[in-house]
């Protein structure tokens, strides 16, 4: 089970708490806190049985225990099947509008160990940091419980840089399961999501990551604004949709049906249902990204997308998922450029005859 050697283990890097003194100082004379958190499917409770027993639920519930008199505002922005690419660019919005004094983050086994998402975990990481209102920022990095793999590779970079809490899913329970500890069936389904039990085990990690901080009381310097570690290209993402954005439309229609939160993914966006309808959007960026449904019921619709008329570049826009679990909120690079330039970006149906879905555009993703 999860012993004290195993939590213990889970603690990849203490950090400058100073923050996080400031916030439980807060909360210990009764003020009222904000505890928020952003990341993917585990983040948002998938396959906890209800939202009250995933472990984000369950780290919240630690700080009403601990803080009786202080009132704490939960906000839970994590969405399934997204990397940290899509969350910086959706941060301020879903996340940072609440102005949270805790933050905690996770992308570890969306993203890839590869340089891109390193430079957009960053870009995530600067942004929450270095908000005007100074959150305490702690990341933590989940696993796929048969392989062991995640992001810990370009993550762990990040998070030592910028000297942050780091807790470590791989390092106490996955290997409490190599140990013979923890019997991987009972804690994932499907060794990647956790059940209820396996949600109590991640919250018991990062639980005692934050007794940890709260005992210490060493004092720390004041967080300054270091220099990027990488070439920092995404931190000031945008994503353009319905409620900002006024492309062209040949056919397209916008999408005005009512959003029922950040996790009612398809809303806000653009819907296609023909071959040759067209959308057209005038942007400035450097890096170009298309987001839109690939579905389950197929056949499905397929689009190009050309940039500045370059037809031998397009890229196609394929909207046939071929997972099962459900559709899918994907992001396709579309364009990296030199510098920072004004583009067209031109998207077209070039499929949907005899289709049993729309293609519906989400938004378009830009660095």
């Amino acid at each position: 089970m999860m012993d004290e050697f195993y939590l213990e283990r889970g603690i990849k890097n203490i950090g400058n708490v100073s923050r996080f003194q400031t916030v439980f100082q807060k909360a210990e004379m009764g003020k009222p806190i904000t505890v928020g958190f952003i990341g993917g499917s585990i983040t948002m409770g998938s396959l906890s049985s209800t939202p009250e027993t995933c472990y984000a639920y369950l780290v919240k519930q630690w700080f009403e225990k601990t803080f009786p008199g202080s009132k704490i505002t939960y906000v839970n922005a994590g969405i399934g099947a997204t990397t940290s690419q899509f969350g910086v660019a959706r941060v301020q919005e879903d996340l940072l509008s609440y102005k949270p004094d805790l933050v905690i983050a996770e992308f570890s086994v969306n993203d890839k160990p590869e340089e891109l998402f390193e430079e957009t975990f960053e870009g995530l990481i600067r942004t929450i940091l270095y908000a005007s209102f100074e959150p305490a920022l702690m990341m933590f990095e989940n696993v796929e419980y048969d392989t062991g793999n995640n992001a810990a590779a370009v993550h762990d970079k990040v998070g030592f840089y910028y000297d942050l809490p780091m807790g470590d899913i791989k390092s106490s329970i996955y290997q409490a399961i190599l140990d013979g500890r923890i019997e991987r069936g009972k804690i994932t389904p499907d060794n990647l999501h956790p059940n209820d039990l396996g949600h109590s085990f991640v919250a018991k990690v990062l639980i005692h990551l934050l007794e940890k901080i709260k005992e210490d009381h060493q004092i720390y310097e004041e967080i300054i604004k270091k220099e990027p570690l990488s070439k920092n290209e995404y931190e000031h993402s945008i994503r353009y949709n319905s409620q900002n954005a006024e492309p062209s439309l040949t056919g397209f229609i916008k999408d005005e049906s009512t959003s029922y939160g950040i996790t009612d993914v398809f809303k806000h966006g653009y819907i296609g249902k023909k071959t040759g309808d067209v959308l057209s959007l005038i942007v400035t960026a450097k890096h170009i990204a298309i987001q839109y449904r690939k579905s389950i019921v197929k056949p499905a619709p397929i689009a190009k997308a050309v940039i500045d008329g370059k037809e031998e570049d397009a890229a196609i826009l394929d909207a046939n998922f071929e997972e099962t679990w459900g559709d899918c909120l994907y992001l396709q690079n579309v364009f990296d450029g030199e510098k920072e330039e004004t583009h067209t970006i031109t998207i077209t149906i070039i499929s949907a005859d005899h289709t049993e879905s729309d293609f519906y555009l989400a938004s378009i993703i830009t660095a």
